[in-house]
């Protein structure tokens, strides 16, 4: 492998590359446009332009492209030549100031929930200097990648971005205001942090390319259970294979030469799945990471002869993947406001920034799950592998204790860092972690953040970390509003800590999230429980999540309302195409497969007659078992077919998703019995698809 230390960041383009190739006073007007303070000059945009370009050429780049990240979940490029003719066969490369900042893709087939008609597709991306630009090596060349926003040609919001930076900025705005309140002075910023975990599985290229249902959907449509799953628990952590362990030293260096800190990776709980990780950053500069993150794993894994899956449950009976995004918030002169202090005035900053947080996801909660609500995240939460889809917190009984104490007026003995003492002599005494080892909650404090465990794992960072942000900005402003009037802080601060546990606790959970119990709690407190995307993306209309958004200028009714759109198009379109694929699947391969075993039993029942009724009774049983799956399956394709046209014919796009769900789930799962039991029972010789066995267990 080459040295970490050499080729770490050698194809970004960072803030020390641009210092070193521009005048001073273009570094801190850059610098400042960062932060929001002014716009990039256009004299200073075509400073730095050059100083990009001259970086890129010399190593090889020969086009440039505005990478950005429409309303898919994935992202676009479209890339442009630095060559520009000058007359007389000669070439010069060029790359001037607003080409590094606009761009003009022809954006008409992106997702856009009706905001615009295809004559007016104009689109813009819109270069985001918090983000590093940087180079892509393939065989044949080499690209510079400038990571941009999207919108359209009025403005509107098109990606997943724009509500991000919108967010952040806000988010910064309030939480400076609070920190001033309690008598900050020094602190000038404060950046919206994100750490991004990411789970993905691999199976065999060769197999995955016999799989028409991972190719067309990313999720095997039928597949009987393996003897063997996860139960060992021997994966989870476990030796890595040597072929894995060489596809995982790839992706580091490559993301490394990115200047992305690849700090983690090991083996997950399901067979053939993994997970990798990186240190925290700026909460969009860690979305833009994840995004490479993703496309390295999938780049890389081919030229391994691997396929990597980030489909939220790929395979059913076994864990999904997730995407654990961990939030928090610090300042420019290092304070982390979800870091408890030792001395009253941080452990004060601590509990009122806690407390927002509690207020923030018990009052705007059905925000954080229209984020993570898509129709293939649908099979992952709550299935023992995942949080289930009710909203709570986990805070921990150390940290609820003081907050009972304050807000309650009790007096109950909260236990100092426990000492962990491990009886064995060769290993230290360890203080015990007051942080979350709860795994079922979907929002948990963990120490010094907050990890926010539904997003999938084909997901974007971005969404959710928006939404937290303008949850606990809206929250924050109410905050400051009141110590800014007040004239006794103390007392003050007293009041926000009491007033967000006594009216927001009912969303402070620590118990079992996976229990029985619990989903009747959490309909006892008021809690919704929206298990399926259709329901929990209407929520994005709701009057509260819409005042919220406009009021701090995350989305417009407009943008808000067109992305419900786009998004439930895209649930229904999904649905669509599982149950085409499995409709062509069970066509040209699983009811040949099971016609072929049954002329081969029948002809061997033939044969055999003669020995008597006897012998042949238990292959007549296997015939008859084997006709009426496949009786089963004429009937339910039939029926899923059906219910295809039935979604497709219904024009509003509400009452779609509602079809979707109920007509395309139940027809794609009572499709699936009859084959998988047929799959039980035919020769494996005659069987066409590689088996969960073959995926999960063979690389």
């Amino acid at each position: 492998m080459e040295n970490a230390m050499k080729v770490f960041g050698e194809n970004v383009f960072t803030e020390s590359n641009l210092k070193k190739r521009v005048p001073k006073e273009v570094f801190k007007e850059f610098q400042a446009s960062q932060l929001g303070q002014t716009e990039l000059s256009k004299a200073s945009a075509e400073v730095i332009a050059n100083a990009i370009k001259d970086w890129a050429t010399k190593r090889g780049a020969t086009h440039y492209c505005h990478w950005f990240q429409p309303l898919t979940d994935l992202t676009a490029e479209k890339h442009d030549s630095f060559l520009e003719p000058t007359g007389d066969k000669d070439i010069i490369y060029k790359f001037s100031g607003s080409s590094l900042i606009k761009g003009e893709p022809d954006a008409s087939s992106f997702p856009n929930g009706g905001v615009r008609s295809t004559f007016e597709a104009r689109g813009y991306t819109i270069w985001d200097t918090s983000s590093y630009p940087f180079i892509r090596e393939n065989k044949n060349g080499v690209t510079l990648y400038i990571p941009t926003a999207f919108i359209s040609f009025t403005g509107l919001a098109l990606d997943k971005k724009v509500p991000l930076l919108r967010t952040m900025k806000y988010v910064h705005q309030q939480a400076l205001r609070v920190l001033k309140g309690l008598g900050n002075t020094t602190s000038k910023h404060v950046f919206n942090t994100l750490g991004v975990e990411q789970e993905y599985f691999l199976v065999s290229k060769e197999m995955f390319e016999k799989r028409d249902d991972l190719l067309l959907t990313g999720r095997t449509l039928v597949g009987a259970p393996a003897p063997k799953g996860q139960e060992l628990s021997d994966h989870y952590f476990g030796k890595i294979k040597d072929k894995v362990i060489n596809f995982m030293s790839d992706v580091d260096v490559e993301l490394w030469k990115l200047g992305i800190p690849s700090k983690t990776r090991h083996n997950e709980v399901a067979p053939n799945q993994f997970e990798v990780a990186p240190l925290f950053s700026i909460a969009n500069l860690a979305s833009d990471q994840n995004q490479i993150i993703m496309e390295t794993i999938e780049k890389i894994a081919l030229k391994h002869g691997l396929v990597a899956l980030l489909h939220e449950k790929p395979f059913a009976g076994v864990n999904g993947s997730g995407k654990h995004n961990n939030w928090s918030l610090g300042t420019d002169d290092g304070i982390n406001l979800f870091s408890p202090g030792k001395d009253p005035k941080t452990n004060t900053q601590f509990l009122v920034f806690v407390s927002a947080v509690i207020e923030a996801v018990d009052r705007y909660y059905p925000m954080l799950r229209t984020a993570t609500a898509t129709a293939t995240n649908d099979h992952r939460l709550g299935g023992h592998e995942a949080p289930p889809a009710i909203i709570s917190i986990f805070l921990g009984d150390e940290l609820t204790t003081i907050l009972e104490n304050i807000a309650l007026g009790k007096n109950s003995p909260v236990a100092e860092a426990s000492q962990l003492n491990l009886s064995v002599d060769v290993l230290p005494t360890l203080s015990m972690d007051a942080g979350d080892r709860n795994r079922t909650s979907p929002f948990a404090f963990t120490g010094n953040k907050f990890e926010f465990r539904m997003p999938g794992s084909s997901s974007t960072p971005a969404s959710s970390a928006a939404a937290i942000n303008a949850m606990v900005g809206k929250v924050l402003s109410e905050y400051a509003d009141k110590l800014e009037n007040s004239t006794n802080i103390d007392e003050t601060v007293q009041e926000i800590i009491t007033n967000a546990y006594k009216n927001h606790s009912r969303i402070i959970f620590n118990g079992n999230g996976y229990s029985e119990e619990w989903i009747e709690e959490a309909k006892r407190r008021g809690l919704s429980n929206d298990t399926s995307s259709n329901i929990a993306l209407r929520k994005m209309l709701d009057p509260e999540i819409l005042e919220l958004a406009e009021e701090i200028g995350m989305y417009s009714k407009i943008e808000l309302a067109a992305r419900y759109n786009a998004y439930a198009e895209r649930y229904i379109t999904q649905l669509s195409i599982e149950a085409k694929t499995l409709i062509d699947m069970v066509n040209k391969l699983i009811l040949p497969a099971g016609i072929k075993y049954a002329d081969l039993l029948a002809t061997h029942i033939e044969k055999n007659a003669k020995y008597g009724e006897e012998f042949v009774k238990e292959q007549e049983e296997l015939l008859k078992d084997v006709l009426s799956n496949i009786s089963e399956i004429r009937k339910e394709t039939k029926s899923l077919a059906e219910k295809v046209e039935l979604v497709k014919n219904e024009e509003d796009v509400t009452k779609q998703t509602d079809l979707a769900r109920e007509e395309l789930n139940t027809g794609l799962e009572k499709l699936r019995v009859p084959c998988d039991n047929l799959e039980k029972v035919v020769d494996s010789s005659i069987w066409p698809l590689p088996t969960y066995k073959d995926l999960l267990f063979k690389l």
